[in-house]
């Protein structure tokens, strides 16, 4: 299971940067208003720095800045036993790397109100945490609920996708978005037969998917 305590769950950079924008693809396919999509990706964030993001409609969220200097990942769960208003659980910021630390600061992130922060620097092992203590309960953070479909798996995505939006999707096509294989009219109209290709262009250029290699 994922979770800030489970981080060796969690894929390298990038593979989460791919596997972020696909899940942003198909909610996109599935969605078409922006407002009541889960995934979003923005591949014109900022000069040199991209943002994954989720929001549940409810007021839970995380946001994933993506730079060359590595990735920070800052959630929240209101419900969680670790939410204070306005005031952080004790370190969860404090190990943020320097190089690093202005992702905490972004406006768009709200870190005053999380309930957890992670991050991955580019050159370093993998996912880390501070030193936090955690409340009690099996997930305190609210981590392991946010971020569960990280683990990259497309039978997770449709089973999210078949109680979301309510529609029973192939898992096939899922596969192959994870894949990010091209958008035909075929691929498209077998996740949504309301959508075409034509109607996706403004988002794929803002996810920026396919996602070229190199």
């Amino acid at each position: 299971m994922i979770s800030t305590r489970h981080l060796d769950a969690l894929p390298d950079i990038p593979t989460f940067r791919r596997l972020t924008r696909s899940l942003a693809m198909l909610d996109a396919i599935l969605e078409p208003e922006w407002e009541s999509r889960y995934y979003s990706f923005d591949s014109h964030w900022g000069p040199g720095e991209l943002m994954a993001s989720m929001r549940n409609g409810q007021g839970d969220d995380w946001f994933a800045a993506i730079a060359e200097d590595g990735v920070v990942l800052i959630g929240l769960d209101h419900e969680a036993p670790m939410f204070r208003y306005e005031d952080p659980w004790p370190g969860l910021f404090e190990a943020v790397p320097a190089d690093l630390s202005r992702f905490v600061q972004e406006p768009a992130f709200d870190s005053r109100n999380s309930t957890f922060c992670i991050w991955h620097r580019a050159d370093g092992p993998g996912w880390e945490r501070g030193p936090v203590r955690y409340a009690a309960g099996d997930d305190p953070d609210g981590s392991a609920h946010l971020l569960k479909l990280l683990d990259g798996r497309p039978a997770s995505y449709r089973e999210f996708a078949a109680d979301y939006f309510e529609r029973d999707i192939p898992l096939d096509a899922v596969v192959a978005l994870y894949g990010h294989a091209p958008l035909t009219q075929h691929l498209v109209r077998r996740l949504n037969p309301d959508v075409s290709v034509a109607d996706l262009e403004a988002d794929m250029a803002e996810i920026g998917y396919p996602e070229r290699p190199g």
